[in-house]
C-alpha cells in the first residue's frame, strides 16, 4: 500500500535537523523546503513553523539563529563534537579490536553526528603505529564470558600462544581448560578474564582474543573466599601488565625527574616521603613479575629499589642476564646478541 508521503514529513523534518545541522551550521527554510520537495513533500512556511516547535515540544532542541538568512539548526545532541572524537580515537586506539571490527564501530558513532561533523571525525580516524588485533571472534568470546558470569557456570575453552613461525599453538597439551570466569577487566589495550582454577585452587589470568572455542557449561561457578573476595581495583593497582605475580611491598628511591611517571603508575594516593635532594621514597605493593623489572629498567638509575634487598638483588640478577646475552664479540667488535 502506498504511503502517504505528506504524513511522512515531520520525520523527514527530523532528519534532516539531526544530520545537517549543528551548533555551527543551519539550515533556512528555503533549504528545508527544498529538501522537502526532494522527498516528495510539498509544505508551505506556515505549516514548517508548526512542525518545528512540534519537534521543540517533542524534546529536540532546535535553535534559531538570526543570520542573514535565518537559519534552524539541532543544537544539543546526545554526544558533543569532543565526547564523539573521544570516542573515535578510543575506538581506533583500542588494540584488541580488528581494523574491520574498529571501522565499524566508528561508521556507527560517526551516525550520532551532523554530515559536518562527521567530516571532522574523519580526520581523526588514523592512529600512527597503532597494531590491532587479527582475532574477530572477540565480541563473541566476551558475550560468552558475560553469559556465563551472569548464569554463574564455568567455561570450557582453548588457549593458544604463537610460536617463531607466528603460527598459534595450543597451550594445554590441546586440552580445553574448565575454569570459573571471575572478571573481565580491561588493561593495556587489551580484555583479560580472571578466572579461577579449581585444581590449582588459584586465580590465572587469560587474553581473551587468545581463547578459542569458549562455550559455557552447566557445571556451576566455583563460590570461595578468593573469588568472593577478588577486586579488580585492587590488581590493577599492583599488576604490570595483568603478569600474575606475587606482591610484594616494596620501597623505591625516585629521583625527582621519574616522579611523574610512577605517580602515573600508582596514583597520587602513592605513600611518599620527599628527600632533602629533591628524591622521594616512594612505598607500593606491586606484582613481582618480568613486567615489573621491565618498567622499573626504562629509568635507569633514577629509580632504585630500596626494600627488600632480597628484589633488589632479584632485579640485579635480571639484569645481568640481559646484559651476558649481549656478550662480547671475540672477534673484538661490538658485542652481538646471543639466542637464549
Amino acid at each position: 500500500m502506498a504511503v502517504n508521503r505528506q504524513k511522512l514529513k515531520l520525520l523527514y523534518l527530523m532528519r534532516m535537523l539531526q544530520e545537517e545541522t549543528d551548533s555551527e551550521q543551519g539550515l533556512t527554510m528555503t533549504q528545508i523546503l527544498e529538501r522537502l520537495e526532494e522527498e516528495g513533500v510539498t509544505a508551505e512556511r506556515k505549516s514548517v513553523y508548526r512542525d518545528i516547535e512540534a519537534l521543540r515540544e517533542f524534546g529536540l532542541d532546535i535553535r534559531t539563529y538570526q543570520r542573514s538568512p535565518v537559519e534552524y539548526a539541532l543544537e544539543n545532541r546526545d554526544f558533543a563534537l569532543p565526547e564523539l572524537l573521544l570516542l573515535v580515537d578510543a575506538v581506533q586506539s583500542s588494540r584488541f579490536l580488528t581494523q574491520r571490527k574498529s571501522d565499524a564501530l566508528v561508521r556507527s558513532v560517526k551516525q550520532l553526528a551532523s554530515v559536518r561533523q562527521r567530516a571532522l571525525l574523519d580526520k581523526r580516524l588514523h592512529v600512527e603505529g597503532r597494531i590491532k588485533s587479527q582475532n574477530e571472534s572477540v565480541f563473541h568470546n566476551v558475550d560468552r564470558i558475560q553469559e556465563a558470569l551472569a548464569r554463574r557456570r564455568k567455561i570450557t575453552f582453548l588457549y593458544f600462544q604463537y610460536d617463531a613461525a607466528k603460527k598459534k599453538v595450543l597451550q594445554h597439551d590441546g586440552a580445553f581448560y574448565t575454569e570459573t570466569p571471575v572478571q573481565l577487566i580491561y588493561a593495556d589495550g587489551f580484555y583479560y578474564l580472571v578466572a579461577y582454577n579449581e585444581k590449582h585452587g588459584a586465580l590465572a589470568h587469560y587474553r581473551v582474543d587468545r581463547m578459542d572455542k569458549i562455550e559455557v557449561t552447566d557445571q556451576p561457578a566455583c563460590r570461595n573466599e578468593l573469588v568472593a573476595g577478588f577486586d579488580a581495583r585492587d590488581l590493577e593497582s599492583h599488576a604490570f601488565g595483568m603478569y600474575a605475580g606475587e606482591p610484594v611491598s616494596v620501597e623505591l628511591l625516585v629521583a625527582a625527574g621519574a616522579m611523574g611517571a610512577v605517580i602515573d603508575r600508582f596514583g597520587r594516593d602513592v605513600q611518599s616521603v620527599p628527600m632533602d635532594d629533591g628524591a622521594a621514597r616512594v612505598r607500593a605493593t606491586v606484582m613481582k613479575s618480568p613486567v615489573f623489572f621491565g618498567w622499573l629498567a626504562q629509568f635507569g638509575d633514577r629509580v632504585r629499589i630500596l626494600k627488600p634487598q632480597r628484589l633488589a638483588r632479584e632485579y640485579a640478577g635480571y639484569l645481568q642476564k640481559i646484559v651476558s646475552a649481549y656478550g662480547p664479540d671475540p672477534s673484538g667488535g661490538e658485542g652481538t646478541a646471543r639466542p637464549s
